[in-house]
């Protein structure tokens, strides 16, 4: 979700909470229209370890409006609950403030029986962090378990145990990655996961991203289909 404050410096608005706030709204459509079309599985990329380093004003505006949202998936009515919604969050959640963190393990609890699609909400995350986390609970587990059993054959660690303890093992690898503002970087978002994936960098700004763009990515990958199909086998 690229280009909130960049939104909000060409309208002359409040650079952090007016950007963000019209970037949360674009995020509100998008999952609609991913629902409408039978997209199970969404993930989007909310805040980075990285944007720790911003101003700090900014990021506790940031982390206000984020606390001010997730209490908002809660609600009866919200988008969530109507599209039967379990939503996880994915990260680093000890760098949250208790009050995000708190909001966010009341989302996760409040959506757990929803069952016909998953919203995966990366805050405080970055692709390296997850694999760092990844490798040192797969070493740990082993190590315990050539404890235990006394067997070293048992300490070798292969890609399916680093897999399964990734953040991310909630949900299949991304078959779409879409980065708004043109950006075809991946600014270290789902590095381990997006071996096969199609990107798709529109040039809009993310509060200006609509369904013709959602369509294009998808049909897209449609017309790619075959490729990323022959390139999962592979892997």
């Amino acid at each position: 979700m690229d280009g909130n404050r960049r939104y909000a410096k060409k309208r002359n608005l409040q650079e952090g909470a007016a950007g963000h706030r019209a970037g949360f709204s674009a995020l509100m459509r998008m999952l609609q229209c991913c629902y409408e079309l039978n997209i199970k599985y969404v993930t989007i990329y909310a805040f980075s370890i990285d944007n720790f380093k911003r101003r700090p004003e900014e990021v506790q505006s940031t982390m206000q409006l984020i606390q001010e949202k997730i209490e908002g998936l809660i609600e009866e009515e919200s988008i969530v609950h109507r599209y039967g919604v379990r939503v996880h969050f994915i990260g680093n959640m000890k760098l949250l403030s208790k009050p995000v963190r708190s909001a966010a393990e009341r989302a996760m609890r409040a959506t757990m029986q929803n069952s016909r699609a998953v919203l995966s909400i990366c805050l405080a995350y970055t692709s390296t962090d997850e694999i760092m986390r990844a490798v040192e609970k797969t070493c740990s587990e082993r190590k315990r378990a050539v404890l235990i059993s006394g067997d070293e054959g048992e300490c070798c660690v292969d890609v399916a145990d680093v897999d399964r303890a990734m953040y991310m093992a909630v949900a299949p690898d991304p078959d779409v990655l879409v980065r708004t503002s043109g950006e075809t970087r991946l600014s270290n978002f789902l590095l381990w996961q997006s071996t096969s994936t199609l990107l798709y960098s529109p040039g809009v700004l993310w509060p200006d991203i609509g369904f013709r763009h959602l369509v294009r990515a998808v049909l897209d990958f449609q017309r790619n289909f075959t490729y990323f199909e022959k390139k999962q086998k592979q892997t």
